[in-house]
């Protein structure tokens, strides 16, 4: 066999891994943009959207800090409505390694662990999944089919990233990026058959200390039940000097 036959098959490869790598250099800078923040808190609305159109709105705090440079620890404390004040959701999320939760419910009176076969659940009857309601690094997924696209008349690209996990309740992810800031606006989910569950749109994004973008509404939508969640963020505060203390198992025990 000539040689030429045998690098055949090499050379239509080429692309596809060409694109992988790239695709994966894209997920990368969207990823730069969230980090460096060293520490923020801020004010949350969820408001959960029935498909008739009925609301029932939640108020959240919300405190975030990089421990290293590979750990997000994030605290989420609900003020509102009384039946669930008080509630928190502890979230260590890591580059590497398993990321932990932790549920604390004042009625019970006890910190549960969300197990890692429970992640794809949805968070505090919202369209948000456990795996959903923190920001995953770009280490957790493998990237494929990069092309450009515009969402609203804004230039982006897409891609699609797989999950590593494999408890994760999605089999692929496809991403809308914007081609200026490396902003993630748009996100389709698809589920364990490959069809597709929820879209995720992000909007009115702005720059905080010159530096920090992050988007003022999340709206999330489940394309097979007609149910919705909408977060919308606002108070943003960096540099607040959170320290370990405020992100331990502790700190959901002291959450008023």
């Amino acid at each position: 066999m000539r040689l030429s036959a045998l690098l055949l098959p090499l050379v239509f490869a080429l692309p596809l891994i060409a694109q992988a790598q790239t695709a994966e250099q894209v997920a990368i800078r969207a990823d730069d943009n969230l980090r460096g923040y060293g520490d923020v808190q801020m004010q949350l609305e969820m408001t959960l959207i029935s498909p008739s159109g009925e609301t029932a709105n939640r108020s959240l705090r919300v405190r975030s800090r990089e421990a290293d440079a590979g750990t997000d620890q994030t605290l989420m404390t609900f003020d509102t409505p009384r039946d669930l004040a008080g509630s928190g959701l502890l979230s260590h999320n890591r580059a590497s390694g398993e990321d932990e939760q932790w549920l604390y419910l004042p009625a019970v009176k006890r910190i549960k662990q969300i197990g890692a076969r429970n992640k794809s659940g949805p968070f505090m009857g919202s369209e948000f999944a456990f795996e959903d309601i923190v920001t995953p690094f770009w280490q957790k997924f493998h990237y494929q089919s990069l092309t450009e696209e515009s969402l609203d008349g804004l230039p982006c690209f897409t891609l699609e990233r797989i999950p590593n996990d494999s408890y994760s309740g999605y089999t692929r992810q496809r991403l809308w990026i914007d081609k200026e800031q490396y902003l993630i606006r748009r996100i389709e989910y698809f589920d364990r058959k490959n069809a597709l569950l929820k879209t995720y749109n992000a909007t009115d994004f702005q720059q905080y200390a010159g530096q920090y973008w992050r988007p003022g509404q999340m709206l999330m939508v489940n394309q097979q039940t007609g149910k919705q969640t909408r977060l919308q963020w606002r108070d943003f505060s960096f540099h607040g000097g959170l320290s370990e203390r405020d992100f331990s198992q502790n700190a959901l025990l002291r959450v008023r």
